[in-house]
């Protein structure tokens, strides 16, 4: 039987975030091709974990900085080792290209963080981003990975035209893999305009961009709304909220912050309007793939809906500032009339774009290309080859002197 190993940043939580939902995703695919899974990951257990032992995926425990990864590999000896997020594939790549060297090794980039992190730089100066933006050290390494890599999981076609055009990366070390269904509800499924009720805002606080999404709530765009809505309330959802963010809990201002949602798609399909006002972030965004799922209308901004609908209209509204983000959020809540024309996109956009079944194919496909011409893509790609002896080099290096030094310790 074939063998994945996963080496998470995180143990996954699909309920807690579209990254836990994605990487959830990704087993199930390789589950499909009868791949026996080994998820590893240095981080501490959440309380919010999947339990995808249910699954058969083997969960094990790992080490910064340790040479016992290394027996542990040349003892699994996988067919493919999955790096969740470039990081992982920092620590632990230079050891799995050691010790395992016919493995295929692919990146999860999840969203593209070094564009994350140049849209909230520009954010923070007024600016717009510019390519300088992405000369940084998160972007720099971010792409050095991608190199090292046999091939990297993107997320969004945005990116994958980002990566090849300014980036200059060869469209083979990329695959296009967006989040996926297996089927589409009926719009006659769906919750009608009078039996959904308030607004919802909904994510993770740990990510950035939604935090300042709540803020820019709070601040700019809710007292607005609840000028003209007086009876309104927004529901905020998003596992670990900080206290900072508790405290912006308002029940007479109808700002209403609510935590950790047990299960997110049942408050998502019981909202009546979801708001997402993204000033900046990658990727795509879990929040709005639910909201059309959920037959619940989005109001949120060109970066939050970047990449999400192809060419159809949004299942809502897309504005660039608080006032028109407010007056959208007003003119969506109040027209019953055209709210199954909203819904209906929504599962328009989810039945041309995010059917599992195409991705699927063309993901067994492509992993079958390259375990059978696995030499000769490496070969191919002398730039990785480079980065991974001279870079590898000093992480493994370094990694060495930690061990020392902790054994000393």
């Amino acid at each position: 039987m074939k063998k994945l190993l996963v080496i998470g940043y995180v143990w996954p939580e699909p309920n807690s975030s579209a990254a836990g939902r994605y990487m959830l995703n990704l087993l199930n695919f390789f589950l499909a091709l009868d791949y026996q899974i080994h998820f590893a990951s240095p981080a501490a257990e959440s309380e919010h974990r999947f339990e995808f032992e249910q699954l058969g995926i083997q969960k094990v425990e790992i080490k910064l900085n340790s040479s016992c990864f290394d027996q542990y590999i040349c003892e699994l000896q996988p067919n493919v080792v999955l790096f969740d997020r470039f990081m992982m594939e920092e620590q632990f790549g230079w050891r799995v290209a050691k010790y395992c060297p016919n493995a295929l090794r692919l990146l999860d980039l999840e969203d593209l963080q070094s564009l994350r992190k140049a849209r909230q730089q520009a954010l923070k100066q007024a600016r717009t981003v510019v390519f300088d933006d992405f000369q940084s050290d998160i972007g720099l390494r971010e792409i050095a990975a991608i190199w090292r890599c046999d091939m990297a999981f993107v997320i969004s076609k945005y990116e994958m035209t980002l990566l090849q055009t300014q980036f200059n990366l060869p469209a083979n070390k990329l695959f296009y893999l967006p989040f996926t269904i297996d089927s589409t509800p009926v719009i006659e499924d769906l919750l009608a305009y009078t039996n959904k009720h308030h607004f919802i805002c909904i994510g993770n606080f740990r990510h950035e961009p939604n935090w300042d999404a709540v803020l820019y709530l709070k601040e700019k765009i809710w007292p607005l709304i609840r000028k003209e809505l007086k009876q309104a309330e927004l529901h905020i959802y998003g596992a670990y909220p900080p206290k900072k963010a508790t405290q912006l809990n308002n029940p007479k201002q109808g700002f209403l912050v609510k935590g950790w949602a047990k299960d997110a798609m049942q408050v998502m399909q019981n909202a009546k309007v979801c708001l997402a006002p993204l000033r900046f972030g990658a990727g795509l965004k879990g929040k709005l793939f639910e909201a059309m799922l959920a037959g619940t209308p989005s109001i949120t901004t060109p970066i939050g809906a970047e990449a999400m609908s192809g060419d159809f209209n949004w299942p809502g509204k897309v504005e660039d500032s608080a006032e028109k983000l407010a007056q959208a959020a007003i003119d969506v809540y109040e027209d019953e009339a055209n709210f199954k024309q909203y819904q209906q996109l929504g599962l328009d956009i989810l039945n041309r774009e995010y059917l599992t079944q195409p991705f699927f194919e063309s993901f067994k496909i492509k992993l079958n290309e390259l375990a059978q011409n696995l030499a000769h893509h490496r070969a191919d790609n002398f730039t990785g080859a480079m980065l991974m002896h001279h870079t590898m080099k000093s992480t493994q290096y370094m990694a060495q002197w930690i061990e020392a030094k902790n054994k000393l310790i």
